[in-house]
């Protein structure tokens, strides 16, 4: 009798349904993402309208990240004193201020403002969207609710960036953040009718409160050393193809498709994850992209096989992504808001870091380098995540 009674739960849970809640969450992850990854394609056409260099235009982007990073490390807090809903659709209506006020932009240093507050933004919605994904997943089904979510920056990457570059041809750079902007007030209104359990009326702990949780910090270390990691590759492979490989700057395009295929494609996978003990698998898949990293300097040579190797590189990054999520939001409950913050925090300060880092070896050594140190910091990140407790 005890063997059958116990079985009934695992049973139901194999059986539950992910809420329609998490596609609705799956949007806002695109449209953030697409905020994130927009200016790039536009720069061009940005810096011709303001009279600015695209160097220049790019301090807007570096805005938004410091901008996300800062806000979500010290507001990521409020989730847990407000709820993760409220906190998100105020969040999504900032930042829809944020991109009208981009669309509007009669100077560069306008423009740089309002992609601070969009970052701002950002900060607060990340951490919330992620908190809400822990919240809605059914029993047994924790990383596939988690995996879908996370898709939404497939979306942003496979659909978004080649929809910015294209609308900001037939219609202007400025519409594109007309168009993100309207897509987030829709997303704003759908978290808001949405009718979603959720915990509230907590308290806001501190950032340095929600570090002291038993296995925060060996997990934001992990966080800082994957995330360094793949920034500080990403940012280089399409001037790597260019330059190295002579080829044209639009295979870089597919670059991001191959990867955006990858990550997104995890999510059929995800089921399996719930079937093993997460604790003891992220060491597992921080080493496994390590060696995807050492096979990548090994295909630098190859289009093609770059082209699979990153293929692999964003499905081991989804599982990695995804369990890391996992593991942190279980750590404390009450503080899943804070935590989450903390955990956005260090990936826009990892974004900086790992791209002026890595930077500076590519400069020197070329690409060859990087993955081999990426391999290094992904070592790191496996010896980290295996020190926090299960």
């Amino acid at each position: 009798m005890t063997n059958i009674d116990q079985s009934i739960p695992t049973v139901s849970a194999k059986r539950a349904r992910i809420p329609a809640f998490a596609f609705v969450l799956t949007t806002c992850v695109g449209v953030i993402g697409s905020t994130s990854l927009a200016l790039g394609p536009i720069a061009p056409d940005v810096a011709r309208s303001l009279g600015a260099d695209v160097p220049a235009v790019m301090t807007a982007s570096a805005a938004f990240g410091l901008g996300t990073a800062a806000s979500a490390a010290f507001l990521g807090r409020l989730i847990d004193r407000h709820g993760p809903r409220r906190m998100l659709a105020t969040a999504l209506l900032l930042l829809a201020a944020g991109l009208g006020g981009s669309a509007v932009a009669p100077a560069l240093p306008f423009l740089v403002v309002a992609q601070l507050l969009v970052g701002m933004a950002a900060g607060i919605a990340l951490p919330a969207i992620y908190t809400l994904a822990s919240v809605i997943a059914p029993a047994g089904r924790e990383s596939e609710t988690v995996g879908l979510v996370l898709t939404g920056w497939t979306l942003s990457m496979v659909a978004g960036v080649p929809l910015s570059a294209a609308i900001a041809d037939f219609a202007g750079w400025r519409t594109v953040y007309v168009v993100v902007a309207a897509a987030t007030l829709i997303a704003c209104a759908a978290v808001r009718l949405a009718a979603v359990r959720e915990d509230s009326g907590g308290k806001a702990t501190s950032p340095l409160a929600a570090l002291g949780v038993r296995g925060v910090a060996p997990l934001l270390a992990a966080c800082a050393a994957f995330m360094a990691a793949f920034y500080g590759v990403y940012a280089y492979i399409g001037d790597h193809l260019h330059a190295v490989l002579g080829l044209p700057v639009s295979a870089n395009g597919l670059v991001a498709v191959s990867y955006g295929f990858g990550f997104g494609g995890a999510v059929f996978l995800d089921r399996l994850i719930d079937r093993f003990d997460s604790g003891r698998l992220l060491p597992l898949i921080f080493l496994a992209v390590a060696g995807i990293y050492v096979s990548m300097a090994a295909a630098s040579g190859s289009y093609a096989a770059m082209l699979a190797v990153v293929f692999l590189w964003g499905l081991a990054n989804h599982f990695g992504l995804n369990v890391l999520i996992l593991r942190l939001t279980a750590l404390d409950p009450a503080r899943r808001g804070a935590i989450m913050g903390l955990n956005s925090g260090v990936t826009y300060f990892s974004l900086f870091a790992g791209t002026i880092g890595f930077g500076a070896a590519y400069a020197s050594t070329g690409f060859f380098i990087l993955p081999l140190a990426a391999a290094v910091l992904m070592l790191a990140a496996a010896f980290s995540a295996a020190l926090a407790p299960r």
